[in-house]
């Protein structure tokens, strides 16, 4: 601990040198160079431990009365605390942080519904044959638990308890099991529906729903690359993560498998199917057998409904006159009686000015001269008839049909790979991986359907970010009492935790308002933006020097202090380098996994710590994040390459 204590005193010793060596003496101040001064003293204030919004509140109120009195002193302190009073209400009158206390309350709920255990052993089981299974299943378990509740502290913690131990009897390395924790609960600040990304949206000015699109590939690469290195190094070093023993792999059967293995066959479809055709199993009941063919059926059944869906989406008619019959009442008759009428006799009459015109029975009975043609008053009779007749359901439905588009033939390649991964997936699929799905569906299945329900609504437009949250708090509540958890105690824990949370993130909101208009008010964005513009930068110069400064403040600072603190100084130097603040966003969300996994605040570290066996030290913990942070830098370098694993799902959505 004393090597961490003294990295901190020296970061904070750099911090304050900077400040004396490149300000002006103080006879030479001007305001902007008082907003880099208290920039400065605001990170050394944070890295003393003082509370991050008292800190910026506190600061911002000293130097935005420093700020009045140079202009008014007479007025300097009515001003601050008007500005006080706006930033407050501003802040509190945001309607998306509403979503913040009900994916709280939501992560809450299913912490304490007691489904990490039971989904990290079926993970365990269901990766068994993968080299390094054990912390890959650790990975997995930990982004999917992270994903529901956004905590990185639960899943740190409660991994810690479970798997550390696991990891550690089995033989692992204490570095590579320290690093799998705290990487994959990391996971939770980047892959939707998260936190930090509501608070990067309400200060950048960014669509969360975009965000949450954009993060959505990003997040998976993550943990792609991370489960990558698991079994790579597991395959180069087994001796860091040994492969587990048969014994260990072995799953129990219930007795009516073990019959039906015996007797009839070790694969799920066969046995069960010959079970119930034949009298050798009497034993076996037959509603045992049925449900149990249910169950396997599952996964050929979801194929064959998502296929559908596509099928129907594919070959979908495309019907213009349709789509514009809906907008106004009346359009559709009349386009298609203009087309019989011109399709008949080839003349049409000129277009009124007003787009008006006389009724035909009044025109023919009263007003109309003896000379006028009658022919278009007969002609609308039959056009009238063929708009009713085409208006019928029993008519359009043939219609419809013969017009269905032919199926692409991407679509009937992906019908015939689906047909053979399900051929190939039922012919290994024994009784031992039945119990496995089994325990998927207990455990893995009703989070992975809370979760893209969530995501769901919000990517697809169906609900604001708010209402998703109201669901997943709904969907939170309903596993809890479906897994038998929720009672009293874990409501008012859920509750309480809540509202801690929440009004840390809103004090936090208040205090970077305050000290952001301070620091505007002193010029010091002006300043700042002078400097960086002087340079005169490329726009891939001025990415890759404001990706290192953050990630450089990932070491001392949370991922809270950077987002309130700094994105403010960045976002309005976006529009002149032409970058897209939703790209930068995705970037800094990929950046940021460096604040909880850097020394010296690598929150991470010290919640596994604080769970860890004696043995384990903080320096083996630190040693263990470090590879993953390298992989953190390589997704940032492919995600800047390759801008579309980010921006391709936003652009698909919302043209």
């Amino acid at each position: 601990m004393r090597k961490e204590v003294w990295f901190g005193l020296t970061i904070m010793a750099a911090v304050v040198l900077a400040a004396f060596v490149l300000l002006p003496a103080p006879s030479q101040m001007t305001n902007g160079h008082l907003g880099l001064l208290m920039l400065a003293l605001v990170v050394v204030a944070i890295m003393l431990g003082f509370p991050t919004a008292f800190t910026l509140m506190g600061m911002g109120m000293v130097f935005a009365w420093i700020a009045y009195r140079s202009q008014n002193p007479g007025l300097a302190v009515q001003q601050t605390l008007d500005l006080m009073v706006q930033r407050t209400y501003s802040v509190m009158s945001n309607d998306v942080l509403i979503s913040i206390p009900l994916f709280v309350f939501m992560g809450y709920l299913i912490e304490r519904a007691n489904l990490i255990e039971k989904l990290f052993k079926s993970m365990h089981l269901a990766t068994a044959r993968v080299p390094g299974s054990l912390a890959v299943a650790t990975i997995i378990t930990c982004a999917i638990f992270a994903t529901a509740t956004g905590i990185v502290g639960a899943v740190v913690t409660l991994m810690g308890l479970l798997a550390l131990p696991a990891m550690l009897r089995a033989g692992y390395s204490v570095q590579l099991s320290a690093g799998a924790i705290t990487a994959g609960g990391c996971l939770g600040i980047l892959i939707p529906p998260s936190v930090m990304l509501i608070v990067y949206g309400a200060t950048a000015g960014v669509s969360v729903v975009k965000l949450y699109a954009g993060a959505f590939f990003p997040g998976i690469m993550l943990a792609s690359l991370y489960v990558l290195y698991v079994v790579v190094l597991a395959k180069l070093k087994p001796h860091l993560a040994p492969p587990m023993s048969a014994e260990d792999r072995r799953v129990p059967l219930p007795e009516f498998a073990e019959i039906v293995s015996g007797s009839i066959s070790q694969r799920v479809l066969p046995g069960l199917i010959g079970a119930i055709k034949g009298k050798r199993n009497s034993a076996v009941p037959l509603r045992t057998l049925l449900s149990h063919l249910g169950i396997a059926i599952l996964p050929a059944l979801a194929v064959v409904l998502i296929m559908g869906m596509i099928f129907f989406k594919v070959t979908a008619p495309v019907v213009e006159e349709a789509a514009e019959g809906v907008v106004a009442m009346g359009a559709a008759g009349t386009d298609v009686a203009e087309e019989e009428e011109k399709s008949v006799s080839g003349l049409a009459e000129p277009e009124e000015a007003g787009g008006l015109s006389a009724p035909p029975a009044a025109a023919d009975a009263t007003q109309a001269p003896a000379s006028e043609p009658a022919a278009p008053v007969a002609q609308v009779e039959p056009a009238k008839a063929a708009v009713a007749a085409s208006s019928s359901p029993a008519a359009a439905e043939p219609a419809a049909a013969a017009q269905r588009l032919p199926a692409p033939l991407s679509f009937w390649v992906a019908l015939a790979s689906c047909a053979v991964a399900l051929a190939i997936f039922y012919a290994y699929f024994s009784f031992a991986r039945l119990e496995i799905f089994k325990m998927l569906l207990g455990s893995f299945f009703p989070l992975a359907v809370m979760i893209l329900a969530v995501l769901g609504t919000i990517v697809f437009g169906l609900a604001t970010p708010t209402e998703a949250a109201a669901m997943g708090s709904m969907g939170g509540l309903l596993l809890a009492a479906a897994y038998r958890r929720l009672n009293m105690t874990v409501m008012r824990e859920s509750v309480y935790l809540t509202a801690k949370t929440s009004a840390m993130v809103c004090w936090l909101f208040v205090g970077s308002s305050i000290f952001s208009a301070a620091f505007a008010l002193l010029g010091g964005q002006e300043l700042i933006n002078q400097w960086v513009l002087s340079l005169n930068m490329t726009p891939v110069q001025f990415m890759i020097l404001a990706q290192v400064v953050i990630f450089l403040l990932g070491w001392p600072l949370e991922w809270t202090e950077i987002i309130v603190i700094f994105m403010p100084i960045f976002i309005p130097l976006l529009p002149h380098f032409g970058i897209d603040p939703l790209f930068f966003g995705l970037l800094v969300a990929l950046n940021l996994q460096t604040a909880f996994l850097s020394p010296p605040v690598a929150m991470a570290a010290f919640y596994l710590k604080g769970v860890s066996p004696p043995h384990v030290t903080l320096n083996q913990i630190f040693a263990g994040m470090l590879p993953f942070m390298a992989i953190q830098v390589l997704a940032i370098i492919l995600l800047y390459q390759f801008p579309a694993i980010g921006l391709w799902l936003p652009q698909l959505l919302y043209k």
